[in-house]
């Protein structure tokens, strides 16, 4: 069983940067997929960048340009670099990695990360 836990956020003026990271108890060489998902208040959970197994990212339009997403094999930890953010990208932020084993999926999530953007 992997476990994912979470840090980095916070709150920041608009304009400002962060950076979450994500950090698992096991390899995530493995995984199939390792995503970013953020849950506003009243809405409902999105993707918002995502990693797959072939390496190729993805970002929602919104964030597209000032997202992004990193992973360090080594360290087994990914990371969301969030940079010009705006008051609309606050949010719970989770981190979520995909590991299939034959025709066995398993999703591991991460405990999330509250980032607020406001001034």
């Amino acid at each position: 069983q992997v476990q994912l836990v979470q840090s980095g956020g916070g709150l920041v003026q608009p304009g400002g940067s962060l950076r979450l990271s994500c950090a698992a108890s096991g390899s995530i060489a493995s995984m199939s997929n390792i995503d970013w998902y953020r849950q506003a208040p009243g809405k409902q959970r999105e993707l918002v960048a995502g990693l797959s197994s072939d390496g190729s990212t993805y970002y929602v339009i919104a964030v597209k340009g000032r997202f992004t997403l990193s992973r360090d094999n080594v360290e087994n930890t990914v990371y969301l670099q969030m940079n010009s953010l705006k008051p609309e990208d606050t949010a719970v932020y989770y981190c979520n990695m995909v590991k299939w084993d034959e025709s066995t999926k398993t999703d591991y999530w991460g405990q999330g990360t509250q980032v607020t953007v406001s001034s």
